[in-house]
């Protein structure tokens, strides 16, 4: 609620705690939505089959090689009878991806948009290629690729998104249809977002705490790749010796397997490293939906401030109005009258835009923490899966290399 023109304090709704209602009615809009979860991989087969490096000319009419990836679909319906129809295939290029998700991030910002996986090789093992176009890191980046579009199929909200489902279907006019839709002007700047997050008076202690936990989960994940790294680093010798070994004691091993393997572990850690800048973004966006619902109040608040001095004629603060009043004279009843219609028809918009603002934030925290809650319960059990598949990973190499050696023993003893 609004306070009194007289007021000092303005209530702001959009920054108040959900009752319990209203808990439980989004617990039951949540149970609905999770049963829309996975329509459109209901409906359609998704994967990128391949990766293919080309040559051509970019924006600047220079020659260059890049890579494109191969895009698979087919309807779940169309397979009859043990028949099985070739898929409907296009190709797209990393920055096509990208694209994507951008327009996606302006226009669901309430969304914990999933990552793409890194365009270079930047977090990597030091054994491993650093060349974006090296063919093990642009197969991980196809396998990265697919896992993206799958996340973005299994959301309620994005898989019921036109240019989505477009940029799965039709290669050629995607782009121009995806910039018809205007979301670049609509995107917020950096510099706007931190204006915001610096000037907000009452921030929400819920995205508050989402951003520690962001802050959390990035440190974890980070320190996990870098333990994961110097135990790679440490098994990647022993590796090797078994690997010779294996060719007399019938143990066969390949090191570069194995390094896939570890990569592997590795890019599913990464995903979860880049989700907390998604995070993040929700903050953000937050932030600035608050700041817009506090100056709307504020400028209400004195809108009436200035309409309570104008009847009463008398000014409680100091101002450039009350010294002109002072050195030149009252105005007339006539200047008084329009003054006070214009200022009850700028707090009437006042009003409405305030209200506007209030439930534009209420939607918005209802629906992002909808989606947090979800990508909570995914990063919980992905990660957990993650990591057992690694421990298993680990002891089975530990059991194959005690074989190796107990084969060792065994010929040692016979001669």
């Amino acid at each position: 609620m609004m306070a009194d023109s007289g007021s000092e304090e303005i209530a702001v709704i959009g920054n108040t705690d959900l009752t319990s209602a209203e808990l439980e009615n989004n617990i039951k809009n949540t149970m609905v939505e999770i049963e829309k979860w996975t329509s459109l991989l209901r409906k359609m087969e998704i994967s990128v089959g391949e990766a293919e490096k080309r040559t051509g000319k970019n924006t600047v009419n220079m020659q260059e090689i890049y890579t494109v990836y191969l895009i698979e679909t087919r309807p779940v319906d169309a397979v009859t009878e043990g028949i099985i129809p070739a898929p409907d295939s296009l190709w797209r290029r990393y920055s096509e991806f990208e694209l994507l998700r951008n327009y996606l991030l302006v226009t669901y910002p309430f969304v914990v948009v999933a990552p793409l996986p890194e365009k270079r090789a930047e977090i990597v093992w030091h054994k491993l290629s650093a060349d974006n176009m090296d063919p093990d890191f642009v197969e991980r980046r196809r396998v990265g690729l697919e896992n993206f579009l799958l996340r973005l199929a299994s959301h309620p909200v994005l898989c019921n998104d036109k240019i989505f489902y477009i940029f799965l279907t039709e290669e050629k006019g995607w782009k121009e249809m995806v910039y018809e839709t205007g979301f670049q002007a609509k995107a917020d700047s950096r510099l706007k977002a931190m204006n915001a997050a610096f000037r907000v008076k009452n921030p929400d202690k819920r995205f508050t705490e989402l951003k520690h936990y962001s802050d959390e989960l990035q440190a974890v994940v980070s320190q996990l790749l870098r333990v994961r790294a110097r135990v790679a680093d440490r098994l990647y010798g022993v590796y090797k010796v078994h690997g010779n070994y294996g060719r007399v004691f019938r143990y066969a091993a390949s090191v570069d397997d194995i390094l896939e393997e570890e990569e592997h572990y590795a890019d599913q850690l990464k995903e979860y490293l880049f989700y907390t800048e998604a995070l993040r973004a929700v903050c953000r966006k937050h932030e600035l939906t608050q700041f817009e619902l506090e100056m709307a109040a504020q400028d209400l608040a004195s809108k009436k401030q200035q309409k309570e001095e104008l009847v009463t004629g008398t000014v409680r603060t100091f101002s450039l109005k009350g010294m002109t009043s002072k050195l030149f004279g009252q105005e007339t009843a006539e200047q008084r009258e329009a003054k006070l219609q214009v200022l009850e028809q700028q707090i009437e918009e006042g009003e409405e835009a305030v209200k506007e603002k209030n439930t534009e934030s209420d939607e918005f925290v209802k629906t992002a923490w909808i989606d947090i809650e979800h990508f909570k319960d995914q990063k919980d059990r992905d990660l957990k899966e993650a990591l057992i598949s690694y421990a298993i990973m680990q002891i089975s190499r530990c059991k194959k290399g005690i074989q190796v050696w107990t084969n060792a023993k065994e010929c040692f003893n016979k001669m």
